[in-house]
């Protein structure tokens, strides 16, 4: 019988705790523990003290042969932002369209509103290259290009705004070499297939060679779980949630709240299911929410004689860490240590989110991984 290393099988023990002191371990499984533990040897910041969030190519032991490269996927959203991720060392956001402009307007991707922070979290999400953690954080296509479609500035997106995004993708494919669409977003109401435009753009998207993945929306929980176009369409793929629990042991695994047919059209949705939950994502740059996670981050690193002056330097960058200045370093420590939790903070850089809208990017770099492997 093979002997692990103390390190591996603490690893293991972490995450597959019945496994009856690891002989019910198989040699995949073994072959995967030990990827986890080399990515999380190279990058001791990332994964501290046991309080990681595992990346999405070591939780789906993705295939690293394939990267997306040569793909174009394009993304639908409310706001874009031109994260690092994308755009080191290589450039590869090779288009964008603000449509509610006439010219398109390239000068917004750079002056992000509130609504920037979703769109550049789904396209990171498939396409980043984890550049900001050692490559850790990194999308299944991190060499896939993107392009950027903003549909609305803020608030609900509509039917018509997908539409007009869909006819845009339609009228640029080939400008663009774009296969995959991912509409991180629905539309308004249920509606049939043959007589929703929406939907037969879908249709259409599909016709002409376009892979369309559609997050199937979060309200499972709903007694009628609606689902709308564009997920409801028949050549969508429509990704559904799943909840690893932040573990590699699969028989953690449960379901997410995502919303789930028949259609009324009949159809039965979501076709695939993705983690929905502790995935890793990036924080919009130059916001509070990011200046948040920055103070964060450093009183967590920082020795325990250094954090009420830190926090007095700080002013109202947390009101309620400044209240608790007067609390002995053991409660401050305990403050710092639930709001890392609430916010769900990994790093100064990176946060984990949760929601079909993040299933579906997930999907789209595995369509766009296959598309590489064959063309």
């Amino acid at each position: 019988m093979r002997v692990l290393e103390d390190d591996l099988q603490r690893l293991i023990a972490a995450n597959a705790p019945d496994t009856a002191e690891f002989r019910a371990v198989c040699s995949r499984c073994l072959r995967l523990f030990e990827k986890a533990k080399d990515q999380i040897i190279q990058d001791a910041a990332v994964q501290k003290d046991g309080s990681h969030v595992l990346s999405t190519p070591l939780r789906l032991d993705a295939d690293e042969r394939f990267t997306g490269r040569g793909v174009t996927i394009a993304f639908l959203d409310s706001g874009f932002y031109p994260h690092v991720d994308l755009t080191t060392p290589r450039n590869r956001i090779i288009g964008y369209r603000d449509l509610l402009k006439a010219d398109g307007d390239l000068g917004s991707l750079f002056q992000p509103d509130v609504a920037s922070w979703h769109g550049m979290m789904t396209s990171v999400v498939a396409a980043g290259n984890g550049s900001l953690s050692n490559g850790f954080y990194r999308g299944l296509a991190p060499e896939s290009d993107v392009v950027l479609i903003k549909l609305a500035r803020t608030g609900r997106i509509t039917d018509q705004n997908i539409l007009d995004g869909l006819e845009w993708v339609l009228a640029n494919r080939d400008r663009h070499r774009i296969r995959v669409v991912n509409i991180s977003a629905g539309g308004d109401d249920e509606q049939h297939y043959l007589t929703d435009p929406l939907s037969q753009a879908v249709e259409r998207c599909t016709a002409a060679g376009i892979t369309v993945v559609c997050a199937v929306g979060n309200a499972g929980h709903l007694p009628n779980h609606p689902v709308v176009p564009p997920a409801s369409a028949p050549s969508a793929i429509a990704v559904g949630g799943l909840d690893d629990k932040n573990s590699m042991n699969r028989a953690k695994r449960g379901m997410y709240r995502s919303s789930y047919g028949p259609t009324v059209d009949g159809l039965q949705k979501p076709e695939v299911i993705a983690p929905s939950i502790w995935v890793p994502a990036p924080i919009l740059p130059n916001t509070p929410t990011a200046q948040q996670a920055s103070f964060l981050e450093r009183l967590d690193k920082s020795a325990d004689p250094e954090l009420h002056q830190i926090v007095r330097d700080h002013p109202g960058v947390d009101a309620e860490l400044d209240a608790a200045l007067d609390r002995p370093i053991h409660s401050l420590r305990q403050i710092i240590t639930l709001k890392l939790r609430q916010e769900n903070v990994i790093t100064k850089h990176y946060k984990y989110v949760d929601g079909t809208s993040f299933s579906a990017p997930i999907v789209s770099s595995l369509v766009a991984q296959m598309i590489e492997a064959n063309p």
